[in-house]
């Protein structure tokens, strides 16, 4: 079996997040995070082999327009329209969009964004320019982009200055940034714009449906049970591992053959449910993350002890409403001196996983 690298939102840690289960719709184009960060790259290094000061001035300002464009989520003339002198805030790392038609729209950014721009202020060589840094005649600027995204193997409608845009309200979208934040970012009039970037196929919107409504009419009953979308398979030579993004925003693990991958059908955005038998999960109290082979490790509060002679049945809540059943031995059960109310680590092995799919 090939080795696996786990997510980086381990189940008990950082939950994944929900907005993942959407895809973007076929005929929106738009570049990923690393894509983007590879055409910063790109004006980096386009940047670095200027051959005089005065060509590395003229490269850098199409360079920063870029970095502004890919952060902010702005459209091409607002960035050029910035007064880089007013409307830049580099202690609150804040940039004003829009102040020169109304009230504008102030929009966050990143520290190494801040940084690139300090430093081109403190240069005296950009002295003459401040105020109008980023005044640069459009057609000059899409003609920069499309030599460097020719440089990354890019067609040339992908950096395009609203594809950047969209690109990055696609980005704050995936990240579960609130919908209204991300409208307000872009400026745009209404959500529906917005919410136009991300897309649910019909099939699998009913299935999500049913299934919250399924969870809300049996929140008491339904147990064991994960129902979210396929979000990596890592085959093996001989088993595979799928990690599911359940809509409450959990992130479960299971092994399964390559025989069973095949025949299920499981491909990466399918919609499953991940099922774990009671007699599989064990619980630990104890407030950190305990160091356990189990993969899939999930914090939560023990909402029912019903103890038998030999074994005892233990509920266990999520913070999403997911219940986890397991069955533990009664004597097991007073060790850990189990009440309601209490926090608790339920954890299962991936093996112990099984995928349905309808």
């Amino acid at each position: 079996m090939e080795d696996v690298k786990r997510p980086a939102a381990e189940s008990g840690g950082k939950r994944f997040r929900a907005a993942r289960i959407f895809s973007v719709p076929e005929d929106v184009k738009f570049l990923d995070t690393l894509e983007l960060t590879r055409l910063a790259d790109a004006f980096t290094a386009w940047t670095e082999r200027a051959g005089r000061p005065d060509v590395a001035v003229s490269r850098n300002r199409v360079r920063l327009i870029y970095l502004m464009l890919r952060h902010t989520g702005a459209r091409l003339g607002e960035v050029l329209a910035l007064n880089d002198k007013t409307d830049i805030d580099l202690d609150n790392l804040s940039v004003m969009l829009g102040a020169g038609d109304g009230e504008g729209r102030e929009v966050q950014i990143p520290a190494e964004l801040g940084e690139a721009l300090a430093a081109v202020f403190s240069e005296p060589a950009y002295a003459s320019l401040r105020g109008g840094l980023f005044r640069l005649d459009q057609g000059h600027v899409r003609r920069k982009f499309y030599e460097r995204a020719e440089e990354c193997g890019f067609t040339k409608e992908l950096v395009n200055p609203s594809t950047i845009r969209r690109s990055r309200a696609v980005e704050l979208l995936r990240d579960d940034v609130p919908l209204p934040v991300v409208q307000r970012i872009l400026g745009h009039s209404t959500a529906d714009l917005t919410a136009a970037f991300l897309h649910l196929p019909e099939e699998q919107r009913r299935k999500v449906e049913r299934q919250v409504l399924t969870r809300e009419t049996r929140r008491t009953s339904a147990r064991n049970a994960f129902f979210g979308r396929v979000a990596q398979v890592q085959k093996g030579d001989i088993q595979s591992v799928v990690v599911v993004e359940s809509l409450g925003g959990h992130a479960v693990s299971s092994i399964i053959t390559n025989e069973s991958l095949k025949n299920l059908g499981v491909t990466e955005g399918s919609f499953v449910t991940a099922e774990i038998k009671a007699p599989w999960v064990v619980l630990e109290a104890c407030e950190e993350m305990p160091r356990a082979t189990a993969s899939n490790r999930f914090l939560g509060e023990v909402e029912l002890v019903r103890a038998g002679e030999l074994t005892s049945e233990v509920i266990v809540a999520l913070s999403d409403g997911t219940r986890l059943c397991a069955l533990i031995t009664t004597k097991s059960t007073k060790e850990l001196n189990l009440s309601e109310g209490q926090k608790l680590w339920a954890m299962f092995n991936a093996f112990a996983v099984v995928l349905h799919v309808e």
